[in-house]
């Protein structure tokens, strides 16, 4: 809604529309914290504590070698785009030089 602020006031027409926002937003808060129900019971279960036995899972990783235009650095052991050695024929990154 536009807000001629040039244009003159009347006080009680200006209550009215605050009082009118007002009730429309404590009957909001009151419809939204109906929706907000949380079942506490649950929060627990997929916690995992440090030092929990891992034993039976495994662990699926795809190893891909070194490509052509890569190279491992010799000070952060990062593979890293060939374009990011500090010097040519350096093995090692910008980041570390």
């Amino acid at each position: 809604m536009a807000t001629d602020y040039d244009q003159p006031r009347d006080s009680e027409a200006v209550k009215a529309e605050e009082a009118a926002s007002l009730e429309a937003l404590r009957g909001w808060s009151v419809s939204t914290t109906a929706l907000l129900d949380v079942d506490d019971s649950n929060l627990l279960e997929d916690l995992e504590l440090p030092g929990a036995d891992l034993s039976a899972e495994s662990l699926v990783t795809a190893i891909v070698p070194t490509q052509r235009d890569e190279f491992r650095c010799q000070r952060c052991f990062l593979i890293v785009h060939k374009s990011q050695r500090a010097q040519p024929g350096a093995d090692v990154c910008r980041d570390c030089s």
